[in-house]
């Protein structure tokens, strides 16, 4: 269905092609009747004013009409692209809050996972003390009882010089073995942290790159639709615009 401005600008150009035929064709019959009737000039002059003058009029009447009617259709074609103005508007701000929202989803998201890792590291931190420390706990109060023993059996066997001698020797040697065990424990408690360490650090940072990676792809992915969308609409826009312009052309 043709649209009613369509129909006016029509009318209007149909208008002004007849306005502007008119005086041409006011014209030719002056140059023919100059031409051909020399004779008849004298007494048919009033004629020709008048019809010079009616179409002058006619011209005249028709060009006010005229200028009004561009005028509504500029203002007409001046609201549908103020119009389409806003509707690109309220699109681009439409996906600029989608954005919003898919970028505070995703951060809220990566919040979790890293709480949830730092809490998963915390507990295996702390199990790990208390491993040790019970263990060093016993291996201290095993030492100390150790300790009180021999400095009793010192005591006790003051004018036992060899017996004493020998269960301060051997009391030594105990000693120096859980000495030994306490040095080897400790040395092993060094390595297991910093493997801890080493292990958690490499999770961390394999948790991050995978986090980079998942935003970067999601922001393309979200830029990629907000291409594509406003490339179609633009496209649609054409297309109405072009098919509206191949209509008047069928109907001219």
């Amino acid at each position: 269905m043709e649209r009613p401005w369509r129909k006016r600008l029509r009318r209007a150009k149909d208008a002004s092609k007849e306005t502007q035929d008119a005086p041409m064709e006011a014209q030719d019959m002056a140059a023919c009747d100059s031409g051909n009737q020399e004779r008849r000039e004298l007494s048919e002059p009033e004629s020709v004013c008048q019809a010079n003058s009616s179409v002058i009029d006619i011209h005249e009447e028709e060009s006010p009409s005229q200028a009004a009617f561009m005028e509504d259709v500029r203002n007409e074609l001046q609201d549908m692209l103020k119009k389409f103005e806003d509707d690109i508007k309220k699109l681009l701000h439409a996906k600029r809050k989608r954005f919003i929202m898919n970028t505070n989803a995703s951060v809220q998201s990566i919040n979790l996972m890293i709480e949830h890792v730092w809490k998963t590291q915390e507990e295996q931190r702390q199990k790990l003390y208390r491993e040790y420390s019970q263990q060093f706990l016993t291996l201290f109060l095993e030492w100390d009882i150790s300790v009180q023993e021999t400095k009793k059996e010192e005591e006790k066997l003051a004018n036992l010089f060899r017996e004493q001698q020998k269960i301060f020797q051997a009391a030594r040697i105990v000693q120096r073995q859980r000495l030994k065990k306490f040095f080897n424990l400790y040395d092993q408690f060094l390595k297991s942290m910093e493997e801890f360490q080493k292990e958690h650090e490499h999770l961390l940072s394999d948790e991050q790159s995978e986090v980079r990676r998942e935003m970067a792809m999601l922001q393309n992915k979200i830029v990629m639709d907000a291409q594509q969308q406003e490339l179609a609409t633009i496209w649609k826009s054409l297309q109405y615009l072009l098919s509206d312009d191949a209509e008047d052309r069928t109907g001219t």
